[in-house]
């Protein structure tokens, strides 16, 4: 079964590489901390399920080769582009009405709940990925620089692609977790209100960069 995965070496710098764009800050920290601010380490939990899971379509994609019909149409990566930037500074936008009406309370309430909901949250985190091309071109162009050329390439592009989903999965969770932790401990309802409001501008800034980014 070795010859389904990357030699050792390979497998290692994979890690690596990976571990360190797992933690780098995106849409996807931005999306996690309004859902762990805002209703708590479950719907955030949600959340980190649909970001993985996206990632997971999009990595299968390019290990099928599917993902190089949408690298290569430049009609195509526009469209979902300005779908995915819109569909960020919508949630952008979400996160910074609610800061301003003060929704987002340490008091779990029942219209919080609703509008945090698991599946809202689960849906939110999906499309987040689904809709980014640049999420299709990075697998595109960072799997294959592990994969042996001597080994089926299918088989270990999946098998990166997936060491890579829950790896961020991993990361999210924990994430998820401290910042719930250090809401309930540390955090008033007003400095909440504060970090919600950023985390909108953050996502609605990420939407707007997508939007522009060049195929």
């Amino acid at each position: 079964m070795t010859y389904l995965v990357p030699p050792a070496a390979q497998l290692l710098a994979f890690l690596v590489v990976a571990g360190l764009l797992t933690i780098t800050p995106g849409a996807d920290m931005a999306l996690v901390m309004r859902h762990a601010l805002g209703s708590g380490r479950r719907q955030a939990f949600c959340a980190s399920l649909g970001i993985g899971l996206g990632c997971l379509m999009w990595g299968t994609a390019s290990a099928l080769g599917v993902a190089v019909l949408l690298a290569q149409s430049a009609l195509a990566f526009t469209v979902l582009k300005y779908v995915g930037g819109a569909y960020l500074v919508y949630l952008g936008a979400q996160a910074l009405r609610s800061a301003i009406r003060g929704q987002s309370t340490t008091k779990r309430s029942k219209d919080t709940k609703k509008e945090y909901s698991s599946r809202l949250a689960f849906g939110q985190g999906l499309f987040t990925n689904l809709l980014n091309p640049k999420v299709a071109v990075f697998y595109l162009t960072f799997l294959p620089q592990f994969v042996a050329p001597d080994r089926p390439v299918l088989p270990q592009s999946i098998f990166l692609a997936t060491t890579h989903v829950l790896m961020g999965l991993a990361w999210l969770t924990l994430y998820a977790r401290f910042l719930d932790r250090m809401a309930a401990v540390l955090l008033s309802n007003r400095i909440r209100r504060r970090i919600e409001a950023v985390t909108g501008a953050v996502l609605m800034a990420l939407g707007v960069r997508l939007a522009l980014a060049k195929h």
